[in-house]
């Protein structure tokens, strides 16, 4: 007798056993058979310092607001130094159509207040100039950005053809060092331009470090016979940026800037076939709902004539808005 109750006092516990494990399993969904495992927490992405005038080494879709304050002194044999002033401002906008291809289009426009030099007066005057369209290719791999991008330039800018607007035409040619000539190809009224280039941007440790390199080949449409008829022009860059916080970020930029031809502005000055200019200065970042406004001010000068010695500097107030 004690022995049959023995028995079924095991069996018992067995059976209840058994139901509590089952509870459990039903209530600890990682010891359930269909219970889906959790996912765990995505890293952060490390933060991209973007670059003041070399391009984000990614497809991005942007509005972005960029102008370029340029000083500079000009000599006069009468009346001395005589100080000028040249604003270009670009605006931008991009739209990601996939995660690796973005479209851009690129407009600018400058105003210039030239020094007037001995008895000829010279107009200040605004002009419009050549937009881009654009195509940026750009993947991630690792801790590397890797982007391609081509486009090309429309010339119908203010300031070209054969007899242009001595102002807007003045003001056209002041966007180019205004802009480090990095963006020369818009103020070239007169040509078409087709361009090609590549970015490489290592992102971690909240430190980017970018290198870019862009040939560019301009095809003359209208204007002067005195003008080329084909410029080949070659524009590289270096970019370091740090994340101080999360809201602040340094960036400092090295570019250069050399014509492979014997351009019109060669021939006039052999010290112009290539230019060095160096930027650097803070950028803020603010998350707006799931964007980001990227605001930052930065100061460049040239390190070599003709433009050096002319006193040649340059105040940036870029406002990127990344979708």
């Amino acid at each position: 007798m004690n022995q049959s109750i023995f028995k079924k006092a095991v069996v018992a516990s067995l059976w209840v056993g058994s139901l509590s494990v089952a509870n459990a399993a039903e209530a600890v969904p990682e010891l359930s058979a269909t219970a889906t495992p959790t996912a765990p927490l995505a890293a952060p992405k490390p933060p991209y310092s973007v670059p003041w005038q070399l391009r984000p080494a990614a497809p991005l879709t942007v509005l972005r607001s960029d102008t370029s304050v340029a000083f500079y002194d000009a000599k006069d044999a009468a009346m001395g130094d005589k100080s000028g002033s040249s604003i270009a401002t670009t605006l931008v906008a991009g739209y990601k159509i996939t995660p690796t291809l973005a479209p851009m289009l690129r407009f600018a426009m400058v105003q210039n207040s030239t020094p007037n030099i001995g008895v000829k007066e010279q107009p200040d005057a605004t002009s419009f100039v050549n937009p881009m369209l654009g195509l940026t290719y750009g993947k991630n791999i690792g801790v590397y950005k890797v982007a391609a991008f081509g486009a090309v330039t429309l010339p119908i800018g203010q300031g070209g053809g054969d007899t242009p607007n001595a102002g807007n035409a003045t003001a056209a040619a002041a966007g180019i060092p205004a802009r480090s000539a990095m963006d020369n190809a818009m103020f070239a009224v007169n040509y078409f331009t087709v361009i090609a280039g590549g970015d490489v941007a290592y992102v971690a440790h909240k430190v980017t470090l970018q290198a870019e390199l862009t040939v560019l080949e301009l095809i003359k449409t209208r204007g002067p016979d005195t003008q080329d008829d084909r410029r080949t022009n070659l524009t590289a860059g270096l970019h370091a940026g740090y994340y101080l916080a999360p809201m602040i970020s340094l960036g400092a930029e090295a570019r250069y800037q050399r014509w492979l031809t014997d351009a019109a502005p060669v021939k006039a000055n052999s010290k112009a076939r290539e230019s060095v200019t160096v930027a650097f200065g803070p950028r803020f970042h603010f998350k707006v709902g799931d964007h980001w406004l990227r605001p930052g001010v930065s100061y460049s000068r040239y390190l070599d004539e003709p433009f050096s010695k002319s006193h040649y500097q340059m105040l940036q107030v870029d406002v990127p808005f990344v979708f």
